[in-house]
């Protein structure tokens, strides 16, 4: 094998595959990129058995070849290469000869037979999304899923379709986090749990081009991410999602329409007061038309208050206010619109169209 590639595309090639190259596992072969070339192509492959990845790269073939080598050594090299084009020649006995410039490196790699290439996937079944679209509905409900593999549902994201409507929710236990979007085409229905841990890492390669397209394909086991040059193919959580819609309620005691940085401001100046180690809420008192913010830790206290446009009754509720800053931040709204119902009961930030849907539990406090 025998390839001359620019350094800034290679290392952009390097970086997309690195994020499906294993930290943990016990197999070497996993803690490699395969360079494959083929033909007119030079590809860039990783696997770790969750999630695999391929993306091809422009560069001048000389020779033919399939090499696996060390991902984290292979990165820092060309990493710290000068900005220039790069020679990588591989020989039968797999010794890697690395060099730009005058920099020369000679390192070992490893023959591809153990390595898992990612298996075909039959595409018949897909939809087409915008990279904005799927790179805003990911950061606006991705931090909701739980990190508990115990809970192996709630670590990925409910995907969807019903017609033309996409709907993608999470949850933890504590919220639930909703989006709906309509795509520009019908399809058949589907619903799929993938893992959390591809959507972030999915949402980290996109562009987030308006015009450019993302086409994901879905088998029983399988979703697959087809964008530009690069492929993300990633395994599906089974089981059955939970009935996320019974959690859901239009009733309502008090509704709320606020500022929406004004009151994340509040929140998050509330934070200053906590230590990691406690678990304070921010208590909320709604009272005639007035949002009134206060804290009280170890380390002091604080009082705050906004105005909002009230209708119904006063309430005084309390929240973990980690959990109302991480849907406040993905809102792109100006204002927003609360529904409460009583202390102990959750409440629900959501849209008109219900576009978007925020569900929060409230927790206990002590005035």
């Amino acid at each position: 094998m025998y390839i001359i590639c620019d350094k800034s595309n290679l290392l952009d090639g390097i970086n997309i595959v690195m994020k499906a190259i294993s930290g943990k596992s016990t197999m070497a072969i996993l803690e490699c990129i395969v360079i494959e070339v083929r033909g007119n192509t030079i590809k860039l492959i990783s696997n770790d058995l969750e999630m695999g990845i391929e993306t091809v790269i422009q560069g001048e073939i000389k020779d033919e070849g399939c090499i696996a080598i060390n991902a984290k050594v292979f990165y820092e090299i060309i990493r710290k290469f000068p900005s220039d084009e790069v020679n990588i020649s591989a020989d039968e006995n797999y010794q890697v000869k690395i060099y730009c410039g005058k920099a020369k490196f000679a390192i070992s790699a490893k023959p591809t037979e153990e390595f898992p290439f990612l298996p075909n996937i039959i595409r018949d079944h897909n939809i087409v999304i915008s990279q904005f679209t799927l790179k805003e509905i990911i950061r606006q409900t991705v931090f909701s899923i739980s990190d508990n593999e115990n809970t192996k549902i709630m670590t990925g994201e409910l995907f969807e379709i019903k017609g033309d409507q996409l709907k993608v929710a999470s949850l933890d236990g504590h919220r639930i986090s909703i989006r709906k979007v309509n795509l520009k085409n019908s399809y058949d229905d589907t619903s799929v749990i993938i893992p959390g841990k591809t959507l972030i890492e999915i949402s980290k390669i996109l562009n987030g081009g308006v015009d450019d397209d993302v086409y994901i394909y879905f088998t029983d086991k399988h979703a697959l991410f087809e964008f530009g040059d690069t492929i993300v193919l990633s395994r599906l959580i089974e089981g059955e999602y939970y009935k996320i819609e019974k959690m859901l309620s239009n009733d309502y005691e008090t509704k709320l329409v606020v500022n929406k940085k004004e009151m994340l401001d509040c929140i998050d100046r509330t934070t200053l007061l906590i230590r990691e180690s406690e678990k304070k809420p921010v208590i909320i008192d709604i009272n005639e038309g007035k949002m009134g913010f206060a804290m009280h830790s170890m380390i002091g206290s604080m009082n705050e208050e906004i105005m909002a446009v009230q209708e119904g009754k006063d309430i005084m509720i309390g929240f973990n206010p980690r959990f109302l800053i991480d849907a406040l931040r993905v809102i792109d709204e100006e204002e927003i619109t609360i529904y409460m119902i009583n202390p102990k009961a959750p409440c629900f930030i959501k849209d008109k169209d219900e576009s978007y849907i925020y569900l929060i539990l409230p927790v206990n406090f002590n005035v």
